[in-house]
């Protein structure tokens, strides 16, 4: 049961831009975008396996409460959907710098 309460969730700060660039880190390595939107990508498939382990032992008849299944399937639901809608502006903003004439 602690796998389910030790869930964590996608932070939207990690997308801003003085984070990306290391402004204001105090010191801290410089991210680059992708290795922020990877990290993101590793959270989110965690979520997705934390979920996928709830549901298996709710299934199976291990020690677990229901409520704490749905809330990690919400979870993980919420955050699939947040990193979908980031790479679809990802993609629109592709389309419109591709379709650019110079």
């Amino acid at each position: 049961m602690s796998a389910i309460n030790s869930i964590g969730t996608l932070n939207p700060a990690t997308f801003t831009a003085a984070k990306v660039a290391g402004i204001g880190g105090g010191g801290q390595a410089e991210q680059t975008f992708k290795n922020v939107l990877l990290e993101s990508l590793n959270q989110v498939n965690g979520m997705q396996q934390q979920a996928d382990m709830a549901v298996q032992q709710l299934v199976t008849g291990g020690d677990v409460n229901p409520a704490e299944v749905l809330t990690t399937l919400q979870k993980a639901d919420m955050s699939f959907r947040l990193m979908m809608q980031i790479r679809n502006k990802l993609v629109s903003a592709y389309q419109e710098v591709s379709n650019i004439r110079i």
